[in-house]
């Protein structure tokens, strides 16, 4: 056999896994899980999802589902797998009202105050419906180029709460109207969710604008060596380490478990030149800081 040299992958649904470096999952945070149990398919239940994320060195977990909240998820999933940091939250689509500053204003009282995110409307909401083509009510936002008086009230409750306010599934010209009003009330954390994915598709340059008044932006999951996953590589370049987060957006049956998605993630970036102190701050230390845990 002639000599050659040995490459390290693995075969997933087609996609090449990038090969293992010094990257690792120690400390990781993924602000961004689906699990079980939900109304969608999923790939792994929230307790099940807890052990392996632990096993695997990571620090915490936020659980997230469109249609009704986990704090009380949270809550229970501590207790089950004590050794990591579960969080949960609200996400504002009809099912809980829309944008219903009550049903904030209640997550914040469940017991243990694990319900630290709150997600503007995402499937529910008049971008993600109106790009979807869909003829079914939604959850509006802005109007008139101002937030709604709802989002104004959910965004005055994230600021007395110091919670997370996500942007949800807003376009990227509703968040940047957003994170304004959230600076002007106070608000110390902001996340554009998925900022590069549809249906928000937020650009470079907005993207810039985002960070210098404030906010992060959420980058997640995507195949590496894809056009999407090289122009996250140019978006950290040009938008800077400092205002990124790496979330895995994962719980799909067809996509891998969190914890792999985020490490392939990460070696990926590592293999285009992206530091792994840059690496870890986007994975560890910027979700640490939106959640108020210590770096």
């Amino acid at each position: 056999m002639k000599p050659f040299a040995i490459l390290v992958a693995f075969a997933w649904a087609g996609m090449l896994l990038w090969p293992v470096c010094a990257q690792t999952l120690d400390g990781a945070i993924d602000m961004h899980a689906h699990t079980d149990p939900d109304g969608t398919p999923r790939s792994i239940d929230a307790i099940d999802l807890a052990k392996l994320a632990k096993s695997r060195g990571m620090r915490a977990i936020v659980l997230k589902n469109h249609y009704e909240p986990t704090a009380s998820l949270a809550y229970i999933v501590r207790k089950e797998v004590p050794g990591i940091e579960v969080f949960g939250g609200i996400s504002l689509d009809l099912t809980v009202g829309g944008v219903n500053p009550a049903a904030v204003e209640w997550m914040t009282k469940v017991k243990g105050g694990y319900g630290r995110v709150v997600w503007l409307p995402t499937f529910d909401s008049e971008n993600q419906v109106r790009m979807s083509k869909d003829n079914r009510p939604f959850a509006r936002v802005v109007q008139d180029g101002a937030v709604t008086p709802a989002v104004s009230q959910v965004i005055a409750l994230a600021a007395q709460h110091n919670l997370v306010l996500e942007t949800g599934h807003s376009s990227s010209a509703e968040a940047l109207i957003i994170i304004r009003e959230a600076k002007r009330q106070g608000v110390q954390s902001v996340l554009v969710t998925h900022a590069m994915s549809t249906p928000v598709n937020m650009s470079v340059s907005q993207m810039q604008e985002a960070a210098k008044l404030g906010a992060y932006l959420e980058l997640v999951w995507v195949r590496p060596g894809t056009d999407a996953a090289r122009a996250y590589v140019n978006a950290i370049r040009a938008v800077g380490p400092e205002a990124i987060v790496l979330s895995s957006d994962l719980g799909q049956p067809a996509n891998p478990l969190h914890p792999d998605g985020l490490l392939a993630l990460y070696q990926y970036l590592a293999s285009q030149g992206v530091s792994t102190a840059d690496i870890d701050r986007m994975a560890k230390t910027n979700p640490a800081r939106l959640l108020g845990m210590k770096p």
